[in-house]
């Protein structure tokens, strides 16, 4: 999956996919960097207007399954570790203990 933003907050466009094992490619703004490493649980643009880097990247994937795949299987990781509703409760629950202990 491919997200070319220039402005981006967290983009669910990336989650959904990564939650889906599948490789994204996107641009190093706003939110997204908070979803994927590069490199380990997809790959980041960091100039969005840099049409070399954005073809190279997309045919190392297209050309590289086992890549691709190894990239989508740390971004379902990602997202099931990191993302989760879940996940934002058990947070929430141990911020709660930490304020009512003090």
């Amino acid at each position: 999956m491919v997200q070319k933003s220039i402005e981006e907050g967290f983009g669910l466009t990336v989650t959904e996919p990564m939650w889906k094992a599948r490789p994204v490619v996107a641009t190093a703004v706003g939110g997204i960097q908070e979803q994927i490493v590069d490199g380990v649980s997809g790959r980041l643009l960091q100039d969005p207007s840099d049409h070399a880097e954005f073809r190279t990247v997309l045919s190392e994937l297209l050309t590289d399954g086992l890549r691709a795949e190894s990239l989508g299987r740390a971004a379902k990781e990602r997202v099931r570790d990191r993302f989760l509703v879940d996940r934002h409760l058990l947070q929430y629950a141990a911020l709660f203990r930490s304020l009512v202990s003090e």
